[in-house]
């Protein structure tokens, strides 16, 4: 019963029903908290985190300057943010959405489950719909999104079939998609949403990725150097779907896209050479660098 002054009275049942339960809650102060509900053992466990309340931006976060580049000059297509849980996936997107809404007169929806980031409308309108509150899952709240006349889409996380094909369909209209996914690096991305349909419809969905994928961003948050102005940093790889990469794509050549990475061409970086940067630039030590090089050879 702790919990119970903060659980919105809509999503009550959904936790008696189904055992689980997502939300973000708010203290007067305006700190805001992730919160995740499961029952266990027949008792009630949480996850709390704590949500900065303020909006990140590039610089803050310690980003590549191709995130910047990407938003300033993105106008369609698909944009992945990808990374295990904890990775700083959420702060780089509330990144990317602020620098459009801050710059651009956009129209912007946000799915989220649950929404972390409030964003305040400043050049750009934006609709945050929270699962569960707004509306009753992704199916629905995708299935209705290209009727709301968006510019901009933001699928807090692309975790099935229908939301992945959503995404996809989305940008291949003319909208400009960004969306997160559980996965460590790139490859595994590209894995991950081929396993969401059957193989015959690979064919289909290579083609429409090819079409449709500007770039897909990995991070990893390291523990940075004692001292530093912030206490992790994020390690980054980036793909940017330039032409090599959407034929690579669409002839299912996907094992060739680690050296077209490797490359470093138009912003791309490997996790090898953003580990390397990093030591550069003392923001992470050799010894850290090591302990989660891919290839310590490489590195």
């Amino acid at each position: 019963h702790l919990l119970d002054p903060i659980v919105p009275e809509a999503l009550k049942p959904r936790f008696e029903t189904t055992g689980n339960l997502d939300f973000a809650t708010h203290l007067k102060d305006g700190e805001r908290f992730r919160v995740n509900m499961y029952r266990a053992g027949g008792h009630t466990h949480a996850a709390i985190r704590r949500v900065k309340a303020e909006i990140p931006d590039y610089n803050n976060l310690h980003l590549p300057p191709i995130y910047g580049e990407l938003v300033e000059h993105t106008m369609e297509g698909l944009v992945l943010v990808v990374g295990v849980t904890g990775s700083g996936k959420s702060s780089t997107l509330a990144a990317m959405i602020e620098h459009i809404n801050a710059t651009r007169s956009e129209n912007i929806i946000t799915i989220e489950d649950p929404v972390e980031y409030r964003f305040i409308p400043k050049k750009s309108i934006i609709s945050q719909r929270e699962i569960g509150i707004d509306v009753d899952g992704y199916p629905t709240a995708l299935r209705y999104i290209v009727r709301e006349d968006p510019d901009v889409v933001f699928i807090g996380e692309m975790r099935d079939h229908d939301t992945v094909l959503a995404a996809i369909q989305a940008a291949e209209t003319g909208h400009l998609v960004f969306g997160s996914m559980h996965t460590a690096d790139t490859m595994q991305a590209f894995s991950r949403i081929l396993e969401f349909f059957p193989s015959h419809e690979h064919g289909f969905l290579r083609h429409s990725l090819s079409n449709t994928l500007r770039a897909v961003c990995a991070q990893r948050l390291l523990p940075a150097v004692e001292n530093f102005e912030v206490g992790v940093v994020p390690a980054c790889e980036v793909l940017i779907g330039n032409p090599t990469v959407r034929q690579k794509i669409r002839e299912g050549e996907d094992n060739d896209l680690p050296g077209v990475i490797s490359r470093c061409e138009e912003g791309m970086q490997s996790f090898t050479h953003a580990l390397a940067d990093m030591v550069k630039k003392d923001w992470i030590t050799t010894q850290t660098a090591m302990d989660y090089a891919p290839n310590r050879d490489a590195l």
